[in-house]
């Protein structure tokens, strides 16, 4: 266990590699598409005998052991029923087809269900492998659950990834203590307008950040509660994989919600504090938010409201952040 920018990922990845290497049939999984998408993209380069035997989502395993798809706005669907169908088609399946060991990344994210069917999918439940790596403070789907493993976690205390400035008003957030060891960086960036105003104010800020000289392949604007018109014409257009193969491919500005994004980076992060459609899970939200940017951070939102929500400690450290006021 683990905050943002410990390099939970990375251990998830070394863990399955390895573990396949060793000659186990290996189940690698997650929860959100984009992050499911940089697996496949990662064990897609190692040497044929360190690939796990299933690299994804959660989801897809069943879908591909013949359960029926469902839409995307079926709760039920995925929360009961489909986990429910995985563990009737593991009890199915060829011994073969089964798993040695499962090593699931964002762990957080899953509900009791998914747990309890997932290990039917072990060839030896009692005494298989299950390596879990999550935060619990980026508990941003509901409902969560809590993986079948009783030893202490090993906990993960020092952000790797992003600048001090980033990683201290992120982990001010956190409910975890995190130690920055990333560079000294320039201060958070805080455009003050309201949360209907956030999302124009974010392009304004990509358009500065363009100018400035930054890439457009290091910079990516997320929202907190209505998806960015971007976002949705473009998977419209070109579907999931590709909409998630051209942000891996870093060529543009990349337009995505915090909710999938979860487990990714870039340097820069525009952040759209544009409202959060559920108060309970509002601080995980800003939390996941602030902590997916490696250099610059820039949030566009309400100062109060985001001072509310993350408490005297995101207070505090927001006394540092630069106020930018855009011309025009």
């Amino acid at each position: 266990m683990g905050g943002a920018g410990c390099g939970k990922t990375w251990l998830a990845l070394e863990q399955a590699r390895r573990r396949a290497r060793a000659g186990e049939r290996v189940a690698l999984l997650c929860y959100s598409r984009g992050l499911g998408r940089y697996l496949q993209r990662v064990t897609n380069t190692w040497p044929r005998g360190q690939r796990p035997a299933y690299v994804g989502l959660f989801h897809d395993l069943p879908l591909r052991w013949g359960a029926e798809p469902g839409t995307d706005d079926d709760a039920d669907y995925w929360e009961r029923r489909l986990p429910l169908a995985l563990a009737d088609l593991a009890t199915r399946q060829p011994p073969s087809d089964l798993f040695d060991s499962v090593v699931v990344d964002e762990a957080q994210d899953f509900g009791d269900l998914w747990w309890t069917s997932l290990l039917r999918c072990l060839r030896d439940p009692a005494h298989g492998g299950l390596f879990l790596f999550g935060d619990a403070g980026q508990r941003v789907f509901a409902p969560g659950g809590t993986g079948p493993i009783d030893l202490p976690p090993f906990e993960l205390d020092e952000n790797l990834r992003s600048t001090k400035p980033i990683a201290q008003l992120s982990g001010s957030v956190s409910d975890r203590r995190i130690t920055p060891r990333g560079g000294a960086g320039a201060p958070v960036r805080l455009i003050d307008v309201p949360a209907e105003d956030a999302v124009e104010a974010a392009d304004d800020a990509v358009e500065a950040l363009l100018d400035e000289g930054w890439d457009p392949g290091d910079v990516a604007l997320l929202t907190t509660r209505t998806r960015h018109l971007e976002q949705v014409n473009r998977i419209d257009a070109v579907g999931h994989d590709t909409y998630w193969d051209d942000f891996f491919d870093g060529t543009d500005v990349f337009y995505g919600h915090v909710l999938n994004f979860k487990g990714l980076e870039r340097p820069v992060v525009v952040l759209a504090a544009n409202g959060f459609r559920d108060a309970e899970r509002a601080r995980s939200m800003l939390y996941t938010g602030l902590s997916r940017a490696r250099s610059l951070l820039v949030v566009a939102g309400p100062r109060a409201e985001i001072e509310r929500i993350g408490g005297d400690a995101a207070r505090h450290r927001l006394v540092a952040s630069e106020a930018w006021a855009l011309q025009g």
